[in-house]
């Protein structure tokens, strides 16, 4: 099995995220790359089985160009274009599983988040969703990294 995993970080836990999930696929025999968004290719190879979407969640959905900005002069770090410009252009051959998973700042956050903000904008298609908690700033909350590694094998 080929999995991609194509990322947006901000601060380092979507991306430390999105390794741990790698690695479970790993573990599990798959080939899992892991990929940022700004430098992701727009057309998904027709190898690929499963691709996997991870971003952090930004006021209730995607990061924007604006809460990009903001999590820059907060010291993160985040590349251009992300995660909700690579799916305006990206092609998604059918036939390819997709999963969009998300750091989130409360486990019971209810309201909104990138994961979901991503299945919405695949529809029709299905994709699965789950979320993960860090703090704002990073990093992914004590037990979230193993939950996301037996996530990732599991997907197998």
């Amino acid at each position: 099995m080929k999995a991609l995993l194509i990322v947006e970080s901000c601060f380092g836990s979507t991306r430390a995220l999105a390794e741990e999930v790698a690695a479970g696929l790993r573990e599990g025999g798959a080939q899992a790359d892991v990929v940022p968004a700004a430098r992701a290719a727009l057309t998904v190879s027709g190898d690929v089985s499963l691709l996997v979407l991870a971003a952090p969640t930004h006021n209730r959905g995607l990061p924007t160009p604006a809460s990009r900005h903001s999590a820059r002069s907060r010291g993160g770090s985040p590349e251009e274009p992300g995660m909700r410009e690579w799916l305006g252009a990206a092609t998604i051959p059918d036939g390819t599983r997709v999963l969009a998973i998300d750091t989130v700042t409360r486990r019971n956050w209810v309201s909104g988040s990138a994961a979901r903000q991503v299945a919405r904008m695949l529809r029709p298609r299905s994709v699965g969703t789950r979320s993960f908690v860090a703090g704002s700033r990073g990093p992914l909350n004590e037990g979230e990294a193993r939950a996301a590694r037996a996530w990732g094998a599991g997907l197998l």
